[in-house]
């Protein structure tokens, strides 16, 4: 798979929590813990689960820094 994104992450996932339309999917990248947001359907068509090997792809036109 190609992709335009550049920042991808390798992780575990670590918690999926789904509500009526979309699902939190937490995932451990070496200690921290990325969180995303997607529907319902991508977690089922993905087949996730706890303990899956996943990719966590950012695709932004900011990154913001702060101290």
């Amino acid at each position: 798979m190609k992709l335009s994104a550049r920042n991808a992450l390798n992780g575990k996932v670590i918690e999926i929590v789904k509500g009526q339309i979309v699902a939190k999917v937490k995932v451990d990248v070496s200690g921290q813990t990325v969180t995303s947001v997607i529907s319902n359907e991508a977690v089922d068509d993905l087949a996730l689960k706890i303990g899956d090997d996943v990719q966590a792809i950012i695709k932004s036109s900011e990154v913001i820094i702060a101290k």
